[in-house]
């Protein structure tokens, strides 16, 4: 008789071990769901905030290239009516022209196109006035 308790014995305690391994199974499978749901979402919003930061260099590369244009297209204000300079190099390309009034009020625009992966355009306008040998701006404007 005690071998016939033991077998019963032995058979509830695999019933048991195989259930709890079951249990441990599923709990394996939904961490690994959860982990790999959340590395997804990290290398969401690290390919998002790397966009957004292509954006936002394109945007300053453009925004220099303008200002770049400008002073060069005002390199020679005080003796010069017109002038208009463009160039281009790896980050990017840049048009300035200047044009200055007989009652010595002069416009420089410039817009500055930065290359690359994001693209950005910006602009720039300066308004003033030549006195005798003296500059004076007015004001600035900077889009993009």
């Amino acid at each position: 008789m005690e071998r016939g308790v033991l077998r019963s014995i032995r058979s509830c305690s695999r019933a048991r071990k195989s259930s709890e391994r079951g249990y441990a199974l599923i709990a394996a499978l939904v961490l690994a769901i959860l982990y790999f749901a959340m590395v997804e979402l990290l290398l969401l919003d690290s390919s998002r905030e790397l966009a957004e930061a292509r954006r936002f260099r394109a945007r300053i590369v453009a925004e220099t290239l303008a200002e770049n244009g400008a002073e060069l297209a005002a390199l020679n204000i005080v003796t010069t009516e017109k002038s208009e300079t463009t160039a281009e190099d790896w980050q990017g390309s840049f048009v300035g022209r200047m044009a200055r009034n007989a009652d010595g009020s002069f416009d420089i625009e410039a817009e500055g196109t930065s290359s690359g992966l994001a693209e950005s355009k910006a602009k720039v306008l300066v308004r003033g006035r030549v006195v005798g040998g003296d500059v004076r701006v007015q004001y600035t404007v900077h889009t993009h």
